[in-house]
């Protein structure tokens, strides 16, 4: 929070314990950013794009969110990201994950 630039390729990842419904706002963030939604598997169920820096309105993410990506706003479509990507990560279980890391 108060980041007021962040490194290209950079990003903030939220892990939940369990698949949950998602909501962020933007409350102390200086920088647009994109949030992906993403469920247990690693799948890419919701993006909302630029979200405005110290907007309080809820960005809702959607229902059985497991991780939430926020990266530079802009960043989803400039790397050509869209819902039903898949993302591989270390906390993502092998046994679940659609690209388990090796």
């Amino acid at each position: 929070m108060f980041v007021e630039e962040m490194p290209m390729g950079a990003g903030m990842l939220f892990i939940y314990e369990a698949p949950t419904t998602a909501s962020f706002w933007m409350r102390n963030t200086l920088i647009p950013l994109d949030m992906l939604f993403i469920s247990e598997d690693g799948t890419v169920s919701r993006i909302h794009e630029n979200a405005i820096p110290l907007d309080e309105t809820p960005i809702f993410g959607g229902e059985e969110v497991q991780y939430v990506l926020e990266i530079n706003g802009g960043l989803s479509r400039r790397l050509g990201l869209e819902e039903g990507a898949v993302i591989q990560h270390p906390s993502i279980p092998p046994e679940i994950a659609i690209l388990p890391c090796d």
